[in-house]
């Protein structure tokens, strides 16, 4: 029996490896398509797996990448834009996916699963969710109109080892020492676990009652943000102060933080952030999945770890 041959944009993320894992447990053969092959060589020790090398902005070559797919998953995402290349919102966002879109439709695949974000929205309070709100509708009517069944993903934050948001917050608790600024504390977030949405993705594509249909994807428990970096910081044993900021210091907070390497924090950031992202259900019934909480998970990769300030204590010591 022929393996299902699934092709991935994105795979070489935080998600996209965490797809490819759980594609190769049910037996599909799997296409990475990136810019950067040989930054991700570790890829390639899957025997299932190959990792090609692409201008994923390139509709023809797109569509000669999705010949012979029996799926696209497109995972393609930034949070913040930069000046180089195209890391824009309008490019990553919109313009890619058109693409993709296009392409499917020309190569016959007959099945596209994307990945949108909670709350995308075309008329959002920030332009990440702006962008991913266009890119959704933009799918969705190019699927009914050429014939192929898409689904879309709308995710609260995920977590999970390696993510950038628990351990993107672990990273700073460790290094800012005393207090700890945190902009927007009260917004409320659900996080889910990447491999609940793994699990999703993977279950929809032969799943017919997922077909044309929009999920949002939703841990089972809703937090404010403090009540996260609170939890964080106590898993690692790491005592800090959390100062509440408040409206008008988060956002001179982001216009500052804008400029710093990384941007770690930005005004678009904060727009998003003033939208709860939760759900009505934690999970939609279709994918019978009881989804894993925070408190299960975070413990089993942020565990107790020195600080700068703990070396620095024991240096003095000494």
């Amino acid at each position: 029996m022929q393996k299902p041959k699934t092709c991935i944009l994105g795979g070489t993320g935080f998600v996209g490896r965490n797809m490819t894992s759980a594609l190769l447990a049910q037996g599909h053969e799997v296409s990475i398509l990136t810019r950067h092959r040989e930054r991700n060589r570790d890829l390639l020790v899957f025997p299932s797996v190959r990792v090609i090398e692409s201008d994923v902005y390139s509709t023809d070559e797109l569509t000669t990448r999705f010949r012979g797919m029996d799926a696209v998953v497109n995972l393609v995402g930034i949070l913040n834009q930069t000046r180089y290349g195209h890391e824009n919102f309008e490019d990553t966002h919109v313009e890619l996916p058109k693409n993709v879109a296009e392409a499917v439709a020309q190569s016959g695949v007959p099945r596209l699963l994307h990945m949108s974000a909670s709350n995308a929205d075309p008329n959002g309070p920030s332009l990440y969710l702006q962008s991913k709100g266009r890119a959704e509708e933009l799918i969705h009517e190019h699927a009914l109109k050429h014939g192929y069944d898409a689904t879309s993903f709308r995710p609260s934050v995920i977590f999970g080892p390696t993510d950038s948001f628990t351990n993107r917050f672990a990273s700073l608790l460790r290094d800012i020492p005393f207090f700890f600024p945190l902009a927007c504390p009260e917004s409320q977030l659900q996080p889910v676990y990447v491999d609940d949405v793994v699990t999703c993705f993977v279950n929809a594509i032969k799943n017919k009652r997922t077909f044309g249909k929009r999920y949002d994807l939703c841990g089972p428990n809703v937090y404010t943000l403090y009540e996260i970096v609170d939890y964080i910081a106590r898993t690692m044993g790491v005592k800090r102060k959390i100062i509440k900021l408040t409206e008008w210091q988060s956002k001179l907070q982001a216009s500052t933080l804008q400029w710093f390497p990384g941007k770690p924090f930005t005004p678009d950031n904060f727009q998003s952030l003033q939208v709860a992202s939760v759900c009505e259900k934690p999970f939609p019934e279709v994918f019978n999945i009881t989804p894993r909480t925070m408190e299960e998970i975070v413990p089993k990769y942020l565990k107790k770890q020195p600080t700068k300030l703990d070396a620095f204590r024991r240096q003095i010591r000494s």
